[in-house]
Parts: C-alpha cells; structure tokens; sequence
C-alpha cells in the first residue's frame, strides 16, 4: 500500500509517498512527472516517516543543511537508481553537470559508458525532488538548464542554498 500527504513549501504544494517505512516520492505540484511513480492503491495518511519529511523540509527551507536524511526508496531501473544515487552526493550549496555525473557513473560501473543526455533523462525522471538533489545539475557551462519543478523553482533553491547565480557563469537557458 501506498500513502501519500500534501506539504505546503516556499516552492509550491509538495506531494510526499511511502510506504510505512521509505519514501518513494516527493513531487511538486505541477511538475513534469508529477506523482509518475504512483500506483492506483493509494491513501492519505499521516505517517511518522513523513513526519520526518516535513521536519527534514522544515529545516532545508529555513536555509540550513539538514543532518540526516529520511529513508528513501525511489521506484526506477538499475541505471536511473545509480544515477539517483549520485545525485544524493552532490554537497548542498553546490553543483555538478550532467557530463560529471556520466564520468562519474562510468567510474563507478567499470566504464561503462553512458552520455550526458542519458543522465539528463534519468534525472528529471527523479521520483524524489529536493531530497534527491535534481537541482543541483547544471548544463556544461553552467547554465540552469531543465528541471522537471520548472527553471524558476530550480533558481530559487539554489538561491536557497547559498549558491551564486549571478554573472555568465550561470544564466537561465529556458
């Protein structure tokens, strides 16, 4: 069974889903994607690990790195799922490509090889926004280029974060 509950946030309406135990998505309202990892049997429910979700949000959204981290378990095939996983490594407040995190992926799965583009698709395809750290990709110079909770949210919390976006380094590619 799944259950999900509705989180206001400074970007929106968060949808948080879990079983009793994991996390296996985090949505905002609106976004591409939105709830794609849903299944039919679903109820709304208060549960303690999206007690810990609000609080771990509580937290991030004062402009502070939470210090743990809510059990996740994304739905996703093996390649987004180690893709996800490298996404979870990005330090908060800072940012990677989509091309660092392929070289990367390579690294870590005996070189097989894999694209930017490849990457870019596995990302947006994340079923647990924020808590994954989607966010954090930019294009290879820099530029905010697509996120699935749309440019502007994606802007607002790396601003959050403390990340600089002034300056040619990163501009908006819409």
């Amino acid at each position: 069974m799944q259950y999900i509950q509705k989180i206001k946030s400074p970007v929106g309406i968060l949808t948080v889903s879990g079983d009793s135990k994991n996390i296996s998505g985090l949505w905002i309202e609106k976004q591409k994607y939105f709830a794609g990892t849903l299944g039919k049997n679903v109820s709304e429910r208060n549960l303690p690990v999206f007690e810990d979700v609000q609080r771990w949000l509580d937290i991030y959204f004062s402009g502070k790195e939470p210090d743990f981290m809510p059990p996740l378990m994304p739905e996703g095939s093996p390649f987004q799922k180690s893709v996800w996983n490298i996404l979870r490594k990005i330090p908060y407040g800072q940012t990677t490509t989509y091309g660092e995190i392929a070289k990367q992926f390579e690294m870590e799965n005996k070189y097989v090889r894999t694209s930017a583009r490849a990457v870019g698709n596995a990302v947006s395809h994340n079923p647990v926004s924020i808590l994954i750290p989607c966010h954090r990709v930019v294009g290879k110079n820099g530029g905010l280029t697509g996120y699935a909770g749309g440019i502007d949210t994606k802007l607002k919390l790396l601003q959050m974060e403390g990340v600089n976006i002034s300056g040619d380094l990163y501009r908006v590619l819409k």
